[in-house]
């Protein structure tokens, strides 16, 4: 077998292994399998959401396809949290939590039952980055796949998806939408499953995966629902006989040009801000050093060149159709904005596999080169002395690009979400949401919810939101996020008062209030209830949004 090493040696080779081996030979396994390199087929399967509901289906086809170069499958099922259904409550909290849960349960199964390879299947907006950052750590022969996007749904002759509903919940509370409107909306946004249908953090992710050669191009844009899809699964599950034969390990992937490359297209696309604490958390897994100076400087760099939603018009079903990532990976290596020579999992470089992009006839998702939808990325880093070591936003081209404002000041989401709906938000107003941190949430749930209101109640042009909190790939409008160091940690958003002048400008990077902040002492924290479980342990030991808000545990016990 062409595995340079078979950890999964040590557990059924020998006669010393027999006891292990008998726990097998009778739920389906022979000696001859035991014998063969052992590849986790691990995905998320959870019959909570939409996302990942396909994934049961899809890992019949990805064993298959393990099986087909000889190597022995053997299923595992993790859990996945839904950014979506929970957001807004309590629950959402565990969202961001669960990245680091999902990456830690794979890492601990893969070591303990010392699989030789993985092929993973994610869908959701962790469990994407989170598999990534597993294969990053246990670093042996693996090939991530995307379960797939959800097509969009059809509300009175025109294509919505979930961000319509979560603005008509807005509307519907300005008295522009009826409960009959909204309850037609709500029965349509969703036509089954696949994970949220335009450029929100799952397909970000998804498009991530490819450029970072951890996917397989061309696999992961397949819908969920497509009938190609379970054929392309285990076809793709195969390759991780390439990934083993050419030594293609996530060490030799996740390099970084490969780091910039994915930045690049995230910038492209449109995507989520989400992307750059998953981005930068993947990179501390392997060691690259990546700032949010560097995602800044390769936005500014890069054209916006995709029209997707929701800033945009089209679905990521509508990119696939157009030509998918690598339609867009081949507009940036004309450009000279991303390295074709990094390496795939298909044994091809990024460059290769852009250059066999088919590009559908009259398509309008993707920009030629010289005519972009705005000069330069989506992904915008501000500073000043709000957030002196930095906050995020995504701007688009239809998104303000500055705003000058007064303070709404709220600790925690629940308080500024009903000051919207209830009219009290009005034109001029900048709304604060903080101690909503990775530490102080604790799990920095995200504020879609609040900038869907917002959205919704016809005051996207004239309201901004800042916060230590983040954002759904949903949101649109001049939502700033990531605000470090966070409130809970003694930054400066904790400082800031109702009536406060906030100065937001996406050109010029800044983030900043004329208060004099020196002089003040921040009011009581309003904390959390968690003293044991997994949110105390997360709150002991997250480190910044900077940082990607990464676990790192330290001898005193503090984040690193």
């Amino acid at each position: 077998m062409p595995f340079h090493e078979r950890p999964s040696r040590a557990l059924y080779a020998g006669p010393e292994r027999a006891a292990a081996r008998s726990y097998l030979r009778n739920i389906g396994f022979t000696p001859d399998d035991l014998d063969r390199p052992v590849v986790g087929v691990v995905h998320s399967w959870t019959g909570t959401m939409p996302c990942n509901l396909n994934h049961r289906d899809l890992a019949v086809h990805a064993a298959a396809g393990v099986r087909s170069v000889g190597y022995t499958p053997m299923e595992v099922n993790t859990i996945a949290i839904s950014d979506g259904i929970t957001m807004g409550t309590p629950g959402m909290r565990a969202s961001l939590v669960s990245r680091e849960l999902v990456a830690d349960s794979v890492e601990l199964v893969a070591r303990g039952h010392m699989f030789d390879g993985i092929v993973g299947i994610a869908s959701c907006d962790k469990t994407v980055p989170a598999m990534a950052m597993a294969m990053a750590r246990i670093d042996r022969p693996s090939v991530l796949l995307y379960g797939g996007t959800i097509l969009t749904g059809r509300f009175r002759g025109r294509e919505v998806a979930v961000h319509d509903v979560f603005e008509a919940i807005g509307a519907h509370a300005a008295g522009t939408f009826t409960d009959a409107d909204l309850d037609e909306m709500e029965a349509a946004a969703c036509p089954g499953a696949g994970a949220c249908g335009g450029q929100y953090t799952a397909n970000t992710m998804a498009m991530v995966m490819e450029v970072l050669g951890l996917s397989p191009a061309r696999v992961n844009g397949i819908p969920a629902v497509d009938a190609d899809k379970p054929e392309a699964v285990a076809a793709a599950a195969a390759l991780v006989d390439t990934v083993a034969t050419n030594d293609l390990r996530p060490s030799a992937l996740l390099t970084r040009p490969a780091f910039e490359n994915a930045v690049a297209a995230v910038a492209a696309s449109g995507g989520s801000t989400n992307a750059v604490l998953h981005l930068i958390a993947l990179a501390a897994e392997v060691g690259v050093p990546l700032t949010l100076d560097d995602i800044d400087r390769i936005s500014r760099r890069t054209p916006l060149l995709c029209d997707l939603m929701p800033g945009g018009r089209y679905s990521a079903a509508d990119l696939h159709a157009a030509g998918g990532t690598m339609l867009l990976v081949a507009r940036l290596v004309e450009g000279g904005l991303v390295d074709g020579s990094t390496p795939t999992v298909t044994g091809r470089t990024l460059g290769e596999e852009a250059a066999d992009a088919v590009e559908s006839p009259r398509q309008r998702v993707v920009a030629p080169l010289a005519e972009p939808f705005a000069a330069e990325g989506g992904l915008v880093v501000l500073r000043g002395n709000l957030a002196p070591d930095g906050a995020v936003v995504k701007v688009t081209a239809h998104t303000p690009r500055s705003h000058t404002g007064t303070a709404r000041v709220f600790d925690g989401e629940r308080a500024a979400l009903d000051a919207v709906l209830g009219g009290a938000v009005g034109p001029g107003d900048t709304v604060v949401i903080r101690h909503v941190g990775p530490r102080g949430g604790p799990g920095m749930p995200e504020m879609l919810q609040v900038t869907s209101a917002i959205m919704g109640r016809g005051l996207g042009e004239t309201v901004a939101l800042v916060t230590d909190g983040r954002f759904s790939g949903a949101t649109r409008g001049l939502m700033v996020g990531h605000v470090a160091p966070e409130a809970a940690a003694g930054g400066p958003i904790g400082l800031l008062r109702t009536g406060d002048r906030i100065v937001l400008d996406a050109d010029t990077r800044t983030i900043a209030t004329d208060a004099d902040l020196t002089t003040r002492t921040p009011p009581p924290a309003p904390g959390h209830e968690f003293t044991r479980g997994v949110f105390a342990k997360y709150a002991a030991t997250v480190g910044s949004a900077a940082g990607g808000a990464v676990t790192t545990p330290s001898s005193n016990g503090a984040p690193a």
